[in-house]
């Protein structure tokens, strides 16, 4: 099956470069390079692509908003989105990711992390730059805290993979760690996403974060 990939960038050299790494790629096809937030929405809901690359700062709508339309909350057939950005520590990709993105990426991951996102994405896993998942979400989350949900709480054994899963562990880890099998992660992870009433894995670990859950 080919991955059908929207890149958004307002810089023609990084959207040239994306669609260069991916169309190289023989599951992958770029079926649109878009340089505006408004052309990525009309062109996402008119190509309806199984990945949607998203740069934060574009003009006419930002990534964060197109996130939001594409993918947010309330939205029918969401599409999947990873964003891709400059900063490391940037607000802008925190309310990306709880807006409904599924990753994030640094545009200097590199095109090995760049097509491995891609393929996340579209299998509808989470990959976001190792290097910077726990040192956002820890700085973003701040003092806050979130209230542990009271008419279906976690199980201690949903609570492990919670906090492993919001130190940037994959499945494998966090299988590994706890001794148990990688179908039953993905079970816990269901289960952990349908309680918290989150989208991903991403959703999960920024619910940790302001939950206090992890510190």
């Amino acid at each position: 099956m080919t991955i059908r990939v929207l890149i958004a960038d307002d810089q023609q050299l990084v959207r040239t470069g994306f669609q260069m790494i991916l169309d190289a790629q023989p599951d992958m096809e770029v079926v649109a390079a878009v340089a505006d937030g408004a052309e990525a929405v009309s062109e996402a809901r008119r190509l309806r692509p199984d990945v949607c690359l998203l740069d934060i700062r574009m003009p006419k709508l930002d990534g964060l908003e197109v996130t939001r339309v594409l993918a947010g909350p309330g939205v029918e057939n969401p599409l999947r989105v990873v964003i891709v950005t400059t900063f490391d520590l940037d607000e802008y990709v925190y309310g990306a990711l709880r807006a409904g993105a599924t990753g994030f990426l640094l545009k200097d991951s590199g095109p090995t992390l760049l097509i491995e996102a891609v393929r996340a994405a579209a299998a509808g896993d989470a990959l976001v730059s190792p290097s910077v998942t726990v040192r956002l979400l820890q700085h973003l989350a701040g003092p806050r805290r979130v209230a542990l949900p009271a008419d279906d709480p976690l199980t201690d054994r949903e609570l492990d993979v919670v906090r492993l899963v919001a130190r940037g562990r994959t499945n494998k880890e966090v299988a590994a760690e706890l001794f148990v099998s990688l179908s039953t992660v993905k079970t816990h992870l269901g289960s952990i996403q349908a309680k918290l009433g989150v989208r991903n894995r991403v959703g999960i670990a920024a619910w940790a974060w302001e939950s206090g859950v992890v510190s």
